[in-house]
C-alpha cells in the first residue's frame, strides 16, 4: 500500500489543517518529561498532611528572599551560628561562633574574613573582644579557650577548663572570666596566664558578670543562687540564697551603669534585683504567661531568658519564653508594657542612649520597641531560622544577628528619628 495515501488526510468542506501532532512512539527522553511537568500543578497533589519537610515551591523561597531587611549576609558557617559580638572601639569588626567548631573575625563593612579561629573541638558559644578590641577570646562547649590576638590574626593563649557556660572579658584590663559546668569562676591574666578560681558548690556557675568597676564579678548558679565575688580577694562578698534566691536555674543577668544594682532572671519565671552594696534583693518581677508558641509543657515556669537596664529612664526590660518582653517602672516596679512576640524571645538589648528596646525571638525576626509607649518601632526579617544571638552597635545604627541558618546578618536600624 503507498505510504502517501496511507497518510493523507481528508478535509471536509472549508476545514483547514491547525496542527500536525506527530505520534511518536518511541520512549520520552527526559526533556519532553520536563516540559510535560512545567504545566502540572504540584501544590494539590496527595495529602497535605505529609510531611514535606525540606521542600519549598518557588513562591515560597521567593516570599523568603523578598523579606530579607538585611544589608549584607555572612555565609562562612557550616552549621548554626550561636554568638555575635562587636570590637567595642570602633564597632567595626565582628566575632561570630558556630556548630562547625569555628569562629570568625569578620570586618562589618563588606563581610571580609580578617582571620578564622581554628582548633576548636566543639560548638564555638562564646566569642568576644577585650575592652579595648586587640585580643579576641572563643570559647567552646568542651571548655577549650583560646585568645587571639587581632593585629597578627594569631593565637597568642589557650586554656582548656570543664563545659563552658559563659566568657567575659574584663571591663578595662586584658583579663578573662569563664564559668564551667563544675560551678567554679576562673579568671587570667592574658597571655601570662596567671589564674585564679572561685569555688562554689558543685552545680553550673551559668551566667556571670564584671561589674563596671572591675573589683567584683556576680555570678549565678544552676540551683538559684546568686553571688557577689571580690575578684582581688577571691571571696564571696554577698551570698543570695534560699527564700531570697531563685527557685530554679539563673539563665541570665546584667547590671546597671554604676553597678549597683544588678537584674538576674531565671527558669523559675522571675527576674530579681539585688542591691550589690548590700546583697539584698530589692525587687522581684514576673508575668502572667502569655501565648507564643515554645516547646516547654505548659505546666513550667515561664522562663526568663533575658533582663536589661535602660541607661536613660528608670526603666528595666524582662523577655519570657513565652514571648512576652516586659517593661516595668524601676521606681515604682510596677509593669508599664507587655510587648508580645509570636514565639519566644531569646535575647534583648537596649539602645545605648534611647528607651528603645531590641529583642529577637525564635522565629528569625529582629523587634525594636519604644519602651514608653510599648509599641512596636520596626522589625527586621531575612533569617529562616531562630536568631540565637545579636548585638547593637554604639550608635544603634546597626545590628548584627546569628543564626540556626548559619548565617550571620547585618540590619540597618533605619529610625524615623534619627
Amino acid at each position: 500500500m503507498d505510504n502517501s495515501d496511507e497518510n493523507a488526510i481528508e478535509l471536509h468542506g472549508d476545514e483547514e489543517i491547525i496542527e500536525v501532532i506527530d505520534l511518536n512512539e518511541t520512549e520520552p527522553g527526559p526533556d519532553d518529561l520536563a516540559d510535560d511537568l512545567e504545566d502540572v500543578d504540584f501544590e494539590d497533589a496527595g495529602n497535605g498532611d505529609d510531611d514535606n519537610e525540606g521542600w519549598e515551591t518557588e513562591d515560597e523561597m521567593e516570599a523568603e528572599a523578598e523579606q530579607d531587611d538585611s544589608e549584607f549576609t555572612f555565609s562562612k558557617h557550616t552549621g548554626s551560628v550561636f554568638c555575635v559580638s562587636l570590637d567595642p572601639v570602633n564597632n567595626s569588626l565582628a566575632v561570630t561562633g558556630g556548630e562547625d567548631d569555628k569562629a570568625y573575625v569578620w570586618r562589618v563593612s563588606d563581610g571580609e574574613v580578617l582571620f578564622e579561629c581554628t582548633g576548636h573541638k566543639d560548638s564555638v558559644t562564646c566569642a568576644v573582644f577585650s575592652h579595648d578590641s586587640s585580643l579576641v577570646a572563643t570559647g567552646d562547649m568542651s571548655g577549650m579557650l583560646k585568645v587571639w590576638k587581632v593585629e597578627t590574626k594569631e593565637e597568642i593563649w589557650s586554656f582548656e577548663v570543664g563545659d563552658l557556660e559563659w566568657l567575659e572579658w574584663h571591663p578595662c584590663a586584658p583579663v578573662l572570666l569563664a564559668g564551667t559546668d563544675d560551678g567554679s569562676m576562673w579568671m587570667w591574666k592574658i597571655p601570662g596566664g596567671d589564674c585564679k578560681t572561685f569555688q562554689s558548690p558543685a552545680c553550673q556557675a551559668t551566667s556571670g558578670k564584671v561589674l563596671p568597676d572591675g573589683k567584683r564579678a556576680v555570678v549565678g548558679y544552676e540551683d538559684g543562687t546568686v553571688r557577689l565575688w571580690d575578684l582581688k580577694q577571691g571571696n564571696a562578698i554577698h551570698v543570695v540564697k534560699g527564700q531570697d534566691g531563685h527557685q530554679g536555674a539563673l539563665t541570665c543577668l546584667a547590671c546597671n551603669k554604676d553597678g549597683s544594682l544588678v537584674l538576674t532572671g531565671s527558669v523559675d519565671g522571675s527576674a530579681k534585683l539585688i542591691n550589690t552594696a548590700t546583697g539584698k534583693v530589692v525587687g522581684v518581677f514576673s508575668v502572667e504567661r502569655g501565648k507564643a508558641k515554645s516547646s516547654k509543657d505548659e505546666e513550667e515556669s515561664n522562663s526568663v531568658e533575658s533582663v536589661g537596664f535602660c541607661n536613660i529612664l528608670p526603666l528595666i526590660a524582662v523577655a519570657y519564653l513565652d514571648g512576652t518582653l516586659a517593661i516595668y517602672d524601676l521606681s515604682t516596679q510596677t509593669l508599664r508594657h507587655k510587648c508580645q512576640h509570636e514565639a519566644g524571645i531569646v535575647n534583648l538589648q537596649w539602645e545605648e542612649s534611647s528607651s528603645v528596646v531590641c529583642s529577637c525571638s525564635l522565629d528569625g525576626t529582629l523587634r525594636l520597641w519604644d519602651a514608653r509607649s510599648g509599641n512596636l518601632v520596626s522589625e527586621y526579617r531575612g533569617h529562616t531560622a531562630e536568631i540565637l544571638d545579636f548585638t547593637l552597635n554604639r550608635e544603634a545604627s546597626l545590628a548584627v544577628t546569628a543564626s540556626g541558618d548559619n548565617q550571620a546578618k547585618i540590619f540597618c536600624l533605619q529610625r524615623p528619628d534619627r
